[in-house]
């Protein structure tokens, strides 16, 4: 199988899926159990990804300068800072320990 031919597999999986989920009833998705699913899974999926996007290079797993980074974002988070405050503090953490050589 030829990596286009794999791609358009996945497109037409995901074609179906999305199918699938227009025909599942109104009232199922409704009930509080399968919204409290999905909302769970969206943290869950979002938390997977910063966790690959901090610590992930390639295969192997690194800490560097992402994850204070990452640490003093959520700290600032936790202190209701504004969104544009996070990042630039995050972004300037990383900046600076890479800048003085802890953390490549």
């Amino acid at each position: 199988m030829t990596l286009w031919n794999a791609v358009l597999l996945a497109a037409v999986i995901c074609v179906a899926l999305k199918t699938l989920g227009y025909l599942v009833p109104a009232a199922v998705m409704q009930a509080p159990r399968p919204a409290r699913i999905a909302d769970l899974l969206t943290v869950a999926l979002l938390a997977a990804l910063v966790a690959v996007q901090t610590l992930g290079v390639g295969q192997a797993i690194t800490v560097d300068a992402r994850v204070p980074a990452v640490l003093v974002a959520a700290g600032l988070l936790l202190l209701r800072a504004p969104f544009l405050v996070v990042v630039a503090a995050a972004a300037l953490v990383a900046a600076l320990l890479r800048l003085w050589g802890w953390a490549s």
